[in-house]
């Protein structure tokens, strides 16, 4: 008996062990809380900066697109802010024409007025596209007729109908033109001329 007192009790130092065990089970649980808090924190402030920028992207594009729409809307707020001058000088030259005499300051007044308007097309890259006595081009003239011309080449622009006009490098509008051809020269052959067809040519 004397000798089993003498044994040390393992129980006891088996009781220790596990005490201090779930001791460091808990300091180790209480630090995985505090990090998971942590991330759960981080994990929300990332998501409400997240939808932060959502709604400022949104917010810019409905901008960019109020912007682009006023843009188009108002594209041509310059031009019509350069015309208006030609428009009072028309009015003035209205009224002029109006007050009687003759038609000489009339016709001064729409010349006035046309100089200005080309003028104003000039500043926002409209000019006028020259015709006549230049080779016909089919990228800036339509051809409205041709005539027989000794005196001009053939292909040559002798008559404009009304002009064309560039945009910058874009074709608004092809001027009407009439073009020059070589006359035909009728040939004798057999007595008939060469455009002159017998019945059983047809």
């Amino acid at each position: 008996m004397a000798e089993e007192s003498k044994k040390p009790d393992h129980r006891i130092d088996s009781a220790d062990e596990i005490i201090d065990s779930g001791s460091e089970r808990q300091d180790e649980l209480a630090e995985l809380r505090d990090k998971f808090q942590a991330t759960e924190k981080e994990s929300k402030e990332n998501y409400e900066r997240y939808l932060r920028q959502v709604a400022e992207v949104d917010n810019f594009k409905k901008r960019v697109s109020r912007e682009k729409d006023d843009a188009i809307r108002y594209a041509n707020e310059n031009l019509i802010k350069d015309i208006l001058p030609v428009i009072d000088n028309l009015e003035r030259a209205i009224a002029h024409a109006q007050g009687g005499g003759n038609g000489k300051p009339l016709v001064e007044g729409v010349e006035m007025v046309l100089r200005g308007l080309l003028d104003v097309f000039s500043k926002h890259g409209v000019v006028q596209v020259s015709a006549v006595g230049t080779v016909f081009d089919p990228g800036k003239h339509e051809a409205m007729a041709q005539v027989e011309s000794s005196e001009h080449q053939p292909n040559t622009i002798i008559n404009e109908h009304h002009k064309g006009y560039l945009f910058r490098d874009r074709l608004l509008r092809p001027a009407l033109v009439t073009v020059a051809k070589a006359p035909q020269e009728k040939e004798a052959k057999n007595g008939r001329s060469e455009v002159e067809k017998s019945p059983a040519d047809d």
